[in-house]
């Protein structure tokens, strides 16, 4: 097995940012592709994941966990070390969260059939909120600092593949768990409300198998959960 799948099924609003506004319309847009689906890019994705796993081993590092060494070897093995060294990268390559691929493909015919607009496909998975600072002496919106940003509505679902160069032995796949378990927000203002968001693991995609596929972290977790507790 040297591929897993990562969902994530938005619990609120959430602006996967990509760094500029669209004069006129919103002051932050969303990443999005050519046919107007919004995206969180595998760069910022492994980005977020590896956060949370230093969180994690900071946790195990402040229980005083005996095999904490080993922990830190598997996060190196994922996530990879600081350097631009060939030796540095991590064996985990991160995809691009997207649209489950059925959704994907039918909006790409009807945009090639030119039957919706990538527009309005944007405007159908995407609403635009405007909020304004507020002056503290008077109670009153400041002048000029109506901002609008464009977010992802809740519960849209992302799924983003997860590409190991080497197979992960059972300690990487626990700890990739519970770094899983603990990731809960990403995007802009995600520490302001926004961006809540529940993840799983897969073994195999969920969305192009007839039949029902289950998740798997818990699976994983358990392994990491009966390790640090042993």
């Amino acid at each position: 097995m040297n591929t897993l799948w990562l969902t994530l099924t938005l619990r609120s609003d959430s602006t996967f940012g990509r760094g500029d506004g669209v004069v006129g319309v919103v002051d932050s847009e969303v990443q999005h592709d050519e046919y107007g689906l919004p995206y969180l890019s595998g760069k910022t994705l492994k980005g977020l994941l590896c956060a949370e796993c230093a969180e994690v081993l900071y946790a195990l590092k402040e229980a005083k966990c005996a095999d904490l060494s080993d922990w830190e070897d598997s996060a190196r093995w994922l996530f990879g070390e600081s350097g631009n060294r060939i030796e540095n990268i991590g064996n985990m390559h991160v995809g691009d969260a997207r649209l489950p691929e059925d959704l994907r493909l039918t909006v790409m015919d009807e945009v090639h059939l030119e039957h919706v607009s990538k527009q309005q496909m944007l405007d159908t998975l995407t609403t635009i909120r405007r909020q304004s600072a507020i002056d503290e002496a008077t109670g009153a919106p400041k002048k000029e600092a109506l901002r609008a940003t464009r977010v992802i509505l809740r519960e849209t679902v992302f799924e983003a593949r997860l590409d190991f160069m080497q197979q992960p032995q059972p300690r990487e796949l626990a700890l990739l768990a519970a770094c899983v378990k603990v990731f809960r927000r990403a995007g802009t203002e995600r520490h302001r409300g926004r961006g809540r968001l529940h993840a799983e693991l897969y073994d195999k995609s969920p969305f192009v198998h007839t039949e029902e596929v289950a998740a798997t972290t818990d699976n994983y977790y358990s392994d990491f959960r009966e390790a640090v507790l042993s």
